[in-house]
């Protein structure tokens, strides 16, 4: 759905504050070090969001490997940019699913928890596939089930509560809606990519408090699109629910969760 594309307004500075340590940072270092000590001259990073994934890149690779950062939205390269100013990495607009870019042009292509917003998923890995050298590698990865990531579930179903007719599911939806691996490695497979590996990770999520939780996912995500357009003052409503439920489950800070994400490594 296009809604699910829109971070605008507060949210990227919400997502990047409240989500970003929580539950994206791990798997930044992870992909991240999965390109370190390879032999690398230039990578694409696409759904670059805040830059979460970026600044691990830049932490880990030589000064020398230049990096373009690529993102839809505007507005998540604008904020991504005020948090590094770095020469080696380029920050470009750009949709996945038609890059601006020449074939061949890149040794490796990252996109971290990005291809479950691509409408059109299959033009998107063949984009990758197209602007990668013949012998580069596409990192992508996906949330797993939302069951499998505590924090997120117990918030979706305490909102949920509050709009039993018309629950808010984008985070049911769209992050933790696309975890088919095997689906995933047929549509890669189609794209062009000769070998397809997944690997599960789990990790652990940790928040400085459940409110920053409800924060993170009622007000930084485009749940808040759906929140609002179910009345005018519900915002708040829903994110104070959340975070009692978090609190109630978890503590009500510091606290832990359990995270759950599937990494695609794709060549060929």
């Amino acid at each position: 759905m296009e809604v699910d594309r829109v971070f605008q307004g507060s949210i990227p500075s919400l997502y990047e504050q409240h989500l970003g340590p929580m539950i994206f940072a791990p798997y930044a270092q992870d992909i991240a070090s999965r390109l370190n000590g390879t032999r690398l001259s230039e990578v694409l990073e696409t759904a670059a969001g805040t830059g979460i994934v970026t600044r691990a890149l830049v932490s880990v690779l030589p000064s020398d490997v230049s990096i373009v950062a690529t993102d839809l939205n505007q507005a998540m390269l604008d904020h991504a940019s005020s948090r590094l100013s770095s020469a080696q990495v380029t920050w470009q607009q750009a949709d996945a699913q038609s890059l601006p870019f020449p074939d061949g042009s890149f040794d490796a292509v990252v996109c971290q928890f990005g291809a479950m917003f691509f409408p059109d998923k299959p033009k998107a890995f063949r984009e990758a596939r197209r602007v990668l050298k013949r012998d580069g590698r596409f990192l992508v990865s996906v949330w797993d089930r939302i069951e499998t990531n505590e924090f997120a579930d117990v918030v979706v179903q305490s909102v949920a509560t509050l709009f039993p007719d018309d629950p808010p599911v984008f985070l049911r939806r769209t992050p933790h809606g696309h975890h088919d691996t095997a689906a995933l490695a047929a549509q890669l497979r189609a794209a062009g990519f000769a070998t397809v590996t997944t690997e599960t990770i789990a990790r652990e999520s940790a928040a400085p408090s459940a409110q920053s939780v409800a924060i993170g996912y009622c007000q930084g995500t485009p749940m808040r699109t759906e929140i609002e357009a179910r009345g005018i003052g519900r915002l708040a409503e829903a994110t104070e629910l959340a975070a009692a439920a978090i609190a109630a489950r978890f503590g009500a800070g510091p606290i832990t969760g359990r995270i759950q994400a599937h990494v695609i490594t794709a060549t060929g």
